[in-house]
């Protein structure tokens, strides 16, 4: 069963992180909430997200992967409202 989930990070700056965004990408369904913050819908678990993108930042670098469920308040998200509003309650 597919499932949302917040990926935040903590990036060294002045970094080339393509090769980072494209990964969250991938999983196909994805919105980008703040420069740091992002969300994806998958069914792969909180433990393989965090090694799959811990491939494309340094050791010294953080990050968080959180299962999204419930309710969910935001403001001047940079991502689609419309998106937030659809998936982040997916549990």
């Amino acid at each position: 069963m597919k499932k949302c989930y917040i990926i935040s990070f903590d990036l060294n700056p002045n970094r080339n992180y393509y090769n980072l965004f494209e990964a969250i990408k991938s999983y196909g369904t994805w919105a980008k909430i703040t420069e740091s913050t992002w969300a994806i819908v998958t069914e792969v678990g909180v433990t393989q997200i965090r090694d799959n993108i811990c491939q494309y930042i340094n050791p010294d670098e953080k990050i968080l992967v959180v299962k999204s469920g419930g309710m969910a308040a935001w403001r001047n998200a940079v991502g689609d409202v419309d998106w937030l509003k659809k998936y982040l309650s997916l549990i």
